[in-house]
């Protein structure tokens, strides 16, 4: 299928484009860009959407999340994080079942293509019910089998995780990673394992990393050093890694982290807020250079996967505690959402950017409201004004997902339905 937005105002995120084009037609080819221009000329065979005093813009990327984690939405308010994961999550998820993941997943798959985000790098279990739902919704997910120590052997862990990535391989909208739960939950010994898979198989590793104090002390103790940087010095010096929250990095280690440039942060700051992690030095990483990009981690303590939600805290809390209105313009952030984000992923040559050839993951924003008029500053008014509710319409892999705000061929009440009935069972 072929489909022609004419007269947009252009977000591309490229190097290679003007910051902001207005008046630019984007034709898409079935899956991909085929041309960028002016006055491209549309005909019957061509499904024309008129995008006039509209932004468009790459589809948002989150690369750290745990799916099927929509039912636990609000579910944190009162407890610490250990009393909440011991008494009111962990209780719960062993009572989920296959078809539980299915809805649970669907559910937040709906919330990306109404919030504009068009990939989504996941780390929970039941793969195959997550791929199904994404597979059904049409989004775009990376996603892994959780690897740990204890219970099955790290042996039986991957080679679940390798009968996945053979199982999916012909899938264009699936990749995945070797998802290691964090340095806290697993030895050395299978840790190093987990990490040659990577290796052989040429795949990111995915890895919660520094989110607390306690799991600082943890890997200290367990890995016999002073940093959990010597950890990712020792052995993830030569694989794409991207590591969850990095909250607790001090100066020296993200110093220290500089020079591995492999690494990436996934940033997801209302988690780590709502936790009372802390706020990670993002300022500083960008400023070592290293790519920052950002997530939302699950609803249950990240509340929803509104990506813009995520910007907007993002710039906000830098400024904040940095106490610096100067630090990262909010066109940083944007490519923090966007263009890092498939970097982080290993997916920068077809994802992140608005760029002919690349693949058609693309929003249309109506920002014809009185929350962002009038526009001073497009780019700090997409960071610090824009909602997810101001995404009109989400295109990913070139296929349309929802237009004018409508869900194509999505049964948005029942999927709802059924996941107040999980949640009501289980807790």
């Amino acid at each position: 299928m072929k489909i022609l937005i004419k007269n947009a105002n252009l977000i591309s995120m490229s190097e290679k484009r003007k910051k902001y084009e207005k008046n630019i037609d984007i034709l898409i080819n079935n899956d991909s860009i085929e041309k960028i221009g002016k006055n491209l000329k549309p005909n019957k065979a061509i499904k024309t959407i008129d995008a006039t005093g509209k932004i468009i813009m790459p589809g948002l990327i989150n690369t750290h999340a745990h799916i099927p984690m929509s039912i636990f939405r609000e579910t944190l308010d009162g407890y610490e994080l250990q009393q909440w994961l011991e008494e009111k999550i962990w209780p719960m998820e062993d009572k989920l079942t296959n078809t539980d993941i299915y809805y649970a997943t669907y559910l937040s798959c709906i919330e990306m293509i109404k919030t504009g985000c068009t990939t989504i790098n996941d780390m929970y279990f039941m793969t195959d019910d997550i791929i199904k739902a994404a597979n059904e919704t049409g989004v775009r997910i990376q996603t892994t089998r959780t690897l740990m120590s204890g219970g099955d052997s790290a042996e039986v862990r991957l080679n679940q995780l390798e009968k996945l990535i053979k199982d999916y391989k012909e899938n264009k909208l699936v990749s995945f990673n070797v998802g290691i739960h964090g340095l806290y939950t697993t030895n050395e010994a299978d840790t190093k394992e987990f990490i040659e898979f990577a290796r052989n198989n040429n795949i990111p590793v995915h890895m919660h990393f520094c989110e607390n104090s306690k799991e600082v002390h943890d890997i200290n103790k367990a890995y016999k050093v002073n940093s959990p940087a010597e950890v990712l010095r020792k052995y993830f010096t030569d694989i794409p890694v991207v590591l969850a929250h990095a909250v607790k990095l001090t100066e020296n280690e993200i110093e220290e982290l500089s020079s591995l440039k492999n690494i990436s942060i996934s940033h997801c700051p209302v988690s780590n807020l709502k936790l009372g992690c802390g706020i990670a030095k993002v300022q500083k990483m960008l400023d070592k250079n290293i790519n920052v990009s950002l997530g939302t981690d699950g609803q249950g303590s990240g509340s929803n996967l509104d990506m813009f939600e995520t910007m907007k805290f993002t710039a906000l809390l830098q400024k904040g505690i940095n106490e610096n209105p100067k630090d990262i313009s909010a066109y940083e952030v944007m490519k923090m959402a966007t263009v890092n984000g498939a970097k982080a992923l290993n997916m920068e040559e077809k994802i992140g950017s608005i760029e002919e050839g690349k693949k058609a993951d693309i929003i249309i924003l109506d920002i014809n409201s009185e929350i962002l008029q009038p526009i001073n500053n497009v780019f700090a008014d997409i960071v610090y004004n824009a909602k997810g509710s101001n995404v009109e319409t989400t295109i990913i892999n070139g296929k349309i997902l929802m237009e004018n705000r409508n869900l194509n061929n999505i049964d948005e009440k029942n999927i709802c339905n059924q996941c107040s009935k999980v949640i009501e069972r289980i807790k």
